[in-house]
């Protein structure tokens, strides 16, 4: 099983974020139905630690709360662009959550995650070395989202295929004061 913890984005935002996915020669977009923004990667594991990591998320104790997108960022290094993504503006309460979320990792008997949190969430995907972004972040640079809230994490299930990942949700966490 390949699994990573985030949060599941509503259709709206989804929709918003499509907005963007266009423009840039050599992107490899990300299926909407596949946008979310990651907690915590996880990667393969068994069954038994996958139960495991489970029952710790389900202990997690952290308030819901709105969260807004903003801002287009990239992460590339010397050699190649890696990633388009949409950023989120800082938010304590999402942070909290994630460290949360880290916790409930490392409880469950996974290593620690060696990179430090960077919330995102991934529009495209580049093979190519070297993509002008110029005008695309002219153009979508200033994105900013509607205000949504955050009431629960999901655990997914990633499947890597042909056509790229497809995501399946597997359990959802409720957040405190979600639904109140």
């Amino acid at each position: 099983m390949r699994l990573f913890v985030a949060i599941a984005l509503p259709a709206d935002i989804r929709l918003a974020l499509g907005t963007l996915c266009s423009g840039l020669s050599g992107a490899r977009w990300m299926n909407l139905e596949n946008l979310h923004l990651t907690l915590r990667f996880v990667g393969e594991t068994d069954r038994g630690r996958a139960a495991d990591l489970d029952e710790a998320l389900a202990d997690i104790r952290a308030p819901a709360f709105d969260l807004v997108l903003a801002g287009i960022g990239n992460f590339s290094n010397k050699k190649r662009f890696r990633a388009l993504w949409a950023g989120v503006e800082g938010n304590p309460a999402l942070l909290h959550l994630q460290r949360k979320v880290e916790q409930a990792a490392v409880m469950a008997g996974f290593q620690p995650e060696g990179r430090k949190f960077t919330p995102h969430v991934t529009l495209a995907k580049f093979k190519a070395q070297h993509i002008d972004l110029g005008d695309y972040l002219e153009a979508n640079g200033s994105f900013r989202s509607a205000p949504f809230p955050v009431s629960a994490v999901t655990l997914f299930e990633s499947h890597l295929g042909h056509g790229g990942s497809h995501y399946v949700p597997l359990t959802e966490y409720p957040l405190q004061g979600a639904g109140d």
